[in-house]
């Protein structure tokens, strides 16, 4: 009788209906938290962090190799021993994989090559059907589960003991931890457990699901059903009480262990989050849930059993797939190669961001990925979690600048979900905020069912991105898009229409903090160009390509003639997404402008028809622009930092600067001014000094327009030009400042380790920087570092300072200032296993250079900790501001001037390690018969700016750029 009752129509009424009843009864739709909820009879639940604890070792002799196309057994086997039948490999084998994909054909084996692996390797790279050959990798996680500095202000306290079924379970891991995520202290000056001020705190919700108002799609009749989602985790338990029967369509195990079980908790929480259907609810009951375990309850995983469980999931046609792991090495090839994959199938993949905050550089792969859902963490007072990674990508440095992540960010401090008997669990970390993101995107999909075919992994994360809520006062690299908005994507999904569009989306460099770091300094002639890193997400095809260029329109009206722009751009997009560098510079007309330029960019995205469609798919993109202009500096306030010469993992072992970090031994946040350097960049903004960032070498910058030049913790070589050009530009004015650390043959090899499961030793191919590089660079100052690694606390004038893993000065001017101070001999102690104390170490040198008359002046420290975020204890920005002082300004203050005279006895410089890889790291160095030796310098990259194309009107307001729809209707509100 009433056709509109009935099916999706009426589904969708309900759901407005509801949303404008609560709304007009004062109900708060973010943050609601009535309707299905069930007690599970522990009141107060003990708030627990999980702590992902990520590595990755080559196994020795054994190479992935990956073909061009899927083949069987028998012919992949054919090609790799036609490939080696000349080689002089005389002893090789195909390791066995004893999984689900065996019997289907693969794009991938696993080879052991016991002898000759240059010559096998070079043979297999050079057969037709053979793609790439990378190292096999084992992969570790450790799992610990802390109390979560987020809810400082909640008291532990004792569950009842008739219920203890429901309290919270607690695990550590046996094995160690390889990284530890800055968050878990409370020794920290910012913890919150250090400042317990009133505030008004949210109470933390028995459902995750209420929170985010899935009860609203359940009410409408979606709950996951017609959707496989896949977990990639430690396995789960066939009759576990959580998830309705039947609805655990699959279990496969790809590890060496013979269970399909969850020993350790973390997949059993994972799945609950995403489907439970009692006591601590999912997202989605009604999915057809997949699990694959790809960890042992070592926690240990290979990348050939993700590459086999990942062409499995493609076999099966899965939908939405949860990982809620990762880590550091963005170049595992085989890895990365394979999610793009995946992707490509339609897959969407959500993966948690990294537990590695505050600390920012510390995103985690595949999170970091364009085509992958990144998550990170906030707790329920809409805060950003400290244990959250930050932004920005490091893939594209030194030349680059990193991509926006992460894509959201959602609950993941204090959710409740199923433990590993039965009951719920308090936990909290990225690795919680991920499958919430996972079991909303798997309700998502099953509410737009009928809309399938224009749901892919980048309409999906479109979606999620336009509908997130954009946290007050936090920048873009800590939140993205903002927070998840479970029924506006809803909305979103409803109406959406396959399209392209832009992360960011819009450049933005006067709106602080949002757009940190690119508020925080003014653009000025003469500078270094400052770019921005475009996500282009194409959701009209898994491939596509930018028409024709991207066009500069500046407004006239706006100034924007003052902007010269120039483009980088994948050539494809594929798969789902691809960048857009927009470099942005000071026309020359505008040198002596001060004021906001505007104008937008303009591109159109292109894809081929689907279905029976006739013409490509096309968007045509508008990214508005906006940047404040400056007057140019004096030089002296200029501060170039050098880029270029910073390396860090991967690809190889570059172990940190401090020593006693034995628990975090790699170097990997990137070395830049807005990741680990960050609040040292800070500090430089605020003592009114302009920075800028070098990406290429030192041949290739005016020494004339800097008053200094910073070279802080470099592990790479130097061309001979450089070392040529860097005297010239010292003699005729340019200062330079140095802060190194430690170097020492003896204790590199000391801190090699040696993987008893991969029985492959790990040595590092330069100590904390690379001291005879830097020594070549210095030599013609008649200035050197030594090889001697010192540590302690110290005072200097009324600073108290912490030498971390540093080392001395072994050669220096007679005539030049130089600082010392007593400390402890800490490599004596990591060779001999004893400390002993030197005095009179030698640790600061300041020079003025005296060839010629306006020379330059020259400082060098021995430890850079104190400037690095990584693993400060005290820092010594004040220190920098007296030494920037000098360089700049020629004013020594007097804590310097007042120091006895020290003269320095002859020592020996330290060598490089034989043996050492850094050629096959290096931008400067290349292998040659079996030794390293200089490349040829490259050209010094030239900025093609694009032909400007002036829009006489003026730019659209902010009101228009975030302009939403809003809809005003009375309904009556019935009284409470």
């Amino acid at each position: 009788m009433f056709p509109w009752l009935h099916g999706r129509f009426f589904r969708h009424t309900v759901m407005l209906l509801t949303l404008l009843l609560l709304y007009l009864c004062g109900v708060n739709t973010e943050t609601h938290s009535t309707l299905v909820y069930v007690e599970t009879g522990c009141n107060n639940s003990q708030v627990q962090k999980v702590q992902v604890d990520y590595s990755s070792t080559v196994i020795d002799h054994e190479y992935i190799v990956s073909f061009n196309g899927y083949y069987k057994p028998l012919a992949r086997k054919r090609f790799l021993t036609a490939a080696l039948h000349d080689s002089g490999v005389l002893s090789w084998k195909i390791i066995p994989r004893d999984n689900l994909a065996y019997d289907y054909p693969s794009d991938f084996d696993v080879v052991k090559l016991n002898d000759g692996s240059h010559a096998g390797v070079e043979a297999l790279e050079n057969h037709p059907i053979i793609k790439r050959i990378t190292p096999h990798k084992k992969l570790s996680r450790s799992l610990k589960f802390v109390k979560d500095v987020d809810q400082s202000d909640m008291e532990d306290r004792e569950c009842n003991e008739t219920s203890s079924k429901m309290c919270p379970q607690t695990f550590h891991s046996s094995r160690s931890h390889n990284r530890k995520s800055l968050s878990l202290g409370a020794t920290y000056w910012h913890s919150p457990a250090r400042f317990r001020g009133r505030r008004l705190l949210r109470a933390v919700p028995k459902q995750i699901v209420s929170a985010l108002q899935a009860e609203i799609l359940w009410n409408m009749g979606f709950t996951g059903a017609g959707v496989k989602v896949a977990i990639f985790d430690t396995g789960l338990s066939e009759d576990h009480p959580h998830f309705k029967k039947g609805r655990i369509k699959d279990r496969t195990n790809w590890t060496n262990e013979k269970t399909l079980d969850d020993g350790l908790g973390h997949g059993t929480f994972v799945a609950g989050v995403i489907a439970s259907y009692k006591d601590c609810l999912g997202f989605a009951p009604d999915a057809d849930i997949h699990v694959y375990r790809v960890f042992t309850n070592n926690q240990v995983s290979y990348t050939s059993w993700f590459l086999d469980a990942f062409n499995y999931a493609i076999l099966k046609k899965i939908n939405v797939l949860n990982l809620s792991i990762g880590g550091p090495d963005f170049m595992d090839h085989p890895f990365v190669d394979k999610v793009w994959e995946l992707t490509a199938n339609k897959v969407i993949m959500i993966s948690a961001i990294g537990n590695d905050g505050p600390l920012y550089g510390t995103l985690n792969n595949p999170a970091d990925q364009m085509d992958v859902i990144g998550v990170g963490g906030i707790n329920f007072d809409n805060q950003i979690a400290r244990f959250s990674s930050r932004g920005m990508t490091t893939w594209e440095l030194p030349h680059g600048y990193g991509r926006l992540k992460p894509d959201i960010v959602t609950y993941g401090s204090a959710v409740r979900g199923s433990a590993l008997k039965g009951g719920c669990r308090s936990l909290s970390g990225t690795s919680v905020a991920s499958p919430v993101v996972a079991g909303a995107v798997t309700l998502l999909y099953s509410a737009v069912l009928d809309r399938a075919n224009i749901i892919n992994p980048a309409s999906m994360k479109q979606a999620l991105m336009a509908s997130a809520r954009r946290l007050p006062e936090v920048n873009m690299f800590e939140q993205g898009h903002g927070k998840l908005d479970l029924i506006r994507a809803y909305q979103t999904l409803r109406t959406y229409k396959p399209q392209a569009s832009l992360s960011p989306s819009y450049i933005d460099l006067t709106e602080c903090p949002y757009m940190w770091p690119y508020c925080s300094q003014p653009l000025y002639y003469g500078a270094m160009p400052v770019v921005v890193n475009v996500t282009v997400l194409n959701g009209m095809g898994v491939s596509g390509v930018i028409v024709d260029k991207p066009r500069w329109e500046p407004y006239i009206p706006h100034h924007g003639n003052y902007i010269d722009v120039a483009f980088s751009y994948s050539k494809t997009l594929w798969p789902w997404s691809g960048y857009l560098a927009i470099s942005i510079s000071v026309a020359k007309s505008g040198a002596s402008y001060d004021g906001i330029a505007q104008g937008r960019v303009s591109l159109t995205v292109e894809s081929p028809p689907e279905g029976e469609e006739t013409s490509p798919r096309q968007t045509t993109l508008n990214l508005p622009v906006k940047v404040q202009v400056i007057s140019t500096p004096p030089r002296s306030k200029r501060v170039l930092w050098d880029q270029y010469h910073n390396l860090r993992y991967p690809p190889g072992y570059f172990p940190r600067d401090n020593l006693r970090m034995k628990n975090d031994p790699l170097d990997w946040n990137g070395d830049h001014i807005h990741t680990n350097f960050k609040d040292m960049y800070h500090h430089l903004r605020t003592a009114g000094y302009f920075v800028e960032v070098l990406g290429s070498p030192l041949t290739c910058f005016d020494a004339s327009q800097y008053g200094t030049l910073l070279i802080v913790d470099a592990e790479e070589e130097y061309f001979p030009e450089e070392v040529t050009k860097l005297k010239r530009d010292i003699d005729n004015g340019l200062s330079v400042v140095v802060f190194a650390d430690w170097y020492n043959v003896t204790v590199m090899k000391k801190v090699k380790f040696y993987d008893e499961n991969t029985r492959q030793w790990w040595m590092p191919d330069t100590g904390g920087v690379n001291i005879p590089a830097l020594n070549d660079l210095l030599s013609p100052l008649g200035m050197a570092f030594s090889d001697k690694v010192y540590e302690g606390d110290f005072t200097l004038g009324d600073h108290d300072m912490y030498y971390a893993s540093g080392t001395s000065l072994a050669k220096f001017p007679d005539d030049g200032i130089i600082v010392t101070q007593t400390l402890k001999d800490q490599g004596h102690e990591v060779l001999k296993g004893s400390s002993v104390l030197n005095e009179n170490v030698p640790i600061l040198g300041l020079y003025q250079t005296v060839v010629q008359p306006n020379g330059g002046r020259v400082a060098l420290y021995g430890d850079s900790n104190c400037l690095d975020n990584s693993h400060m204890q005290k820092d010594c920005f004040w220190m920098l501001s007296a030494i920037l002082e000098y360089t700049a300004y020629n004013n020594l203050v007097q804590l310097f001037s007042n120091q006895d005279k020290v003269v320095l006895s002859p020592m020996d410089l330290p060598n490089r390690m034989e043996g050492n890889h850094l050629h096959r790291y290096s931008k400067v160095l290349e292998g040659h018969l079996g030794t390293a030796r200089s490349r040829i310098l490259p050209t010094c990259p030239r900025v093609i700016y694009a032909p400007s194309h002036p829009i006489n009107k003026s730019a659209p307001s902010n009101a228009d750029k975030l302009m939403s729809a809003v809809f005003e209707i009375i309904i009556y509100c019935p009284v409470q």
